[in-house]
């Protein structure tokens, strides 16, 4: 699967998915984008799936019509996702194409 990983999801999330080709939209070619460019964009890429930290991106984005599946993280903190990686692996391996996953706290 090939996974872009929002700027604000830590680049360490990618150890839980050593399985799949994970991105960073930490990369300067990604950076600073909007999310309704970021989703366009990495749909076009051929992204299967979006891993983000925002809360608000359901609200915001029409995400009815996505092919690309996102997984929404209930934290950004980088020490507590690590403690948490086979709970994202397995979300990972469930998520269904243009579903939105809200992973909420343990």
């Amino acid at each position: 699967m090939k996974i872009l990983l929002d700027e604000c999801v830590p680049i360490q999330v990618r150890d839980a998915l050593r399985d799949h080709n994970v991105h960073s939209a930490s990369a300067p070619e990604w950076r600073g984008l909007t999310n309704g460019e970021l989703l366009i964009r990495a749909e076009q890429e051929g992204f299967d799936l979006l891993v983000i930290a925002d809360k608000n991106m359901r609200y915001q984005q029409d995400l009815s019509k996505r092919r690309i599946a996102i997984l929404e993280l209930w934290t950004n903190h980088r020490p507590t996702l690590e403690q948490h990686s086979k709970r994202i692996r397995s979300a990972v391996s469930r998520i269904a194409p243009g579903e939105l996953v809200q992973l909420s706290e343990p």
